[in-house]
């Protein structure tokens, strides 16, 4: 097989590889402070004042209080902590089946989430009978205000919309959509997974209640992430056990790898404007090639967006057969359809986009 040194690595927007400044602080907290932090000795107070540092560190960064950042594995779990836990301990308060008088939405989500939303709603129905609505999208992949006005009915209870798509890159205009949901008597979360340490993110500017965010895309460690939950919000636990995390998220803590998410968010956002005009200069000088040698493709990422997140329609073609002959050159994209066995199959995003399917199926995305 050939060899590539080094690859092209156009898949950032996936996972990114850990900065070494990350790398460098992780180090003493997977060898010589080892330390349990609910242990009261030497060894695990040292971890215990690093993860509360590292609290401090990322809550300074998006204009929030420590005690409302809650450390997961991820986002996925944060997304499903976010969801689950609200509609449960409303479940709780008012008991099962509250909305039926009434009738509507209970939650409410897009048909562009990513998954880890979307099949927890799906969970959320199948487990509560829970109504759930799913709203559509316009050509450029942004849930409208109208849009989500118009499903906002007496029993909303939760709208979870993401800050940015994952294989669009579009922004959604989060203010407003969570002013809508807060006068509906509804909770607002976002998942802000791609967004975190991309972009100037402030949290009370976004005026949400609860947002997700995950370490390795940022140039963190995999494996860790958090949860904002705006002070005074009640949220049932999503694991059950030891009492860390002020007693809603059980399990010892990944001290090295929250050490390590703080650093990368940090030196993150102390290059965010040098490295997203680079991004930009990249995104321009690519699609300026591609119009000069004359390449048929329909461009599916409009702004306000994430720079360096580009998804591209190339007509007539197989997004997963473009992925793999750039794999045999050495270059690594993404793309907006899945081949299986049998058939090629759209990706929801692109799917919510309405395009036709000679566009759709050679959907890729590409993040600088």
């Amino acid at each position: 097989m050939a060899k590539f040194e080094p690859p092209l690595y156009l898949d950032n927007a996936a996972t990114t590889p850990l900065s070494p400044a990350a790398l460098e602080v992780m180090r003493p907290y997977l060898q010589e402070r080892f330390g349990n932090p609910s242990s009261l000795y030497r060894l695990g107070r040292q971890a215990k004042k690093a993860i509360e540092e590292a609290r401090a560190t990322i809550a300074r960064a998006l204009g929030v209080l420590p005690q409302e950042i809650y450390f997961t594995s991820g986002g996925t779990e944060a997304d499903n902590w976010a969801l689950r836990g609200i509609i449960e301990r409303t479940i709780l308060e008012r008991g099962p089946n509250f909305w039926a008088p009434q009738g509507g939405a209970v939650l409410l989500t897009s048909q562009i989430e990513h998954h880890a939303v979307l099949r927890c709603a799906q969970y959320l129905e199948r487990f509560f009978n829970l109504p759930v609505s799913y709203l559509p999208v316009d050509r450029e992949g942004r849930v409208q205000p109208e849009t989500l006005q118009a499903e906002l009915g007496p029993n909303a209870t939760l709208v979870s919309i993401m800050t940015a798509n994952n294989e669009l890159g579009c922004l959604q205009p989060i203010p407003q959509l969570a002013q809508r949901a807060h006068q509906a008597g509804a909770y607002f979360h976002t998942d802000a997974v791609q967004a975190v340490g991309h972009l100037d993110l402030q949290i009370p500017q976004l005026g949400v209640d609860l947002l997700s965010a995950s370490a390795h895309k940022f140039q963190g460690p995999k494996g860790i992430g958090f949860l904002y939950l705006r002070q005074g919000i009640e949220i049932e636990p999503l694991l059950h056990g030891g009492a860390q995390e002020r007693n809603l998220r059980a399990g010892t803590e990944n001290v090295a790898a929250i050490v390590g998410m703080a650093r990368a968010l940090e030196e993150s956002l102390r290059h965010l404007q040098q490295r997203n005009l680079h991004l930009q200069r990249l995104e321009d000088e690519l699609l300026r090639l591609l119009r000069e040698k004359g390449v048929p493709f329909k461009l599916n990422s409009h702004p306000p967006k994430l720079p360096g997140v580009l998804n591209l329609s190339f007509p007539n073609c197989e997004g997963e057969t473009i992925q793999q002959r750039l794999n045999l050159q050495g270059i690594a994209v993404a793309t907006g359809s899945a081949c299986d066995s049998h058939d090629f199959q759209i990706s929801h995003v692109i799917k919510a986009l309405k395009l036709q399917r000679e566009y759709a199926l050679g959907a890729v995305r590409i993040a600088f």
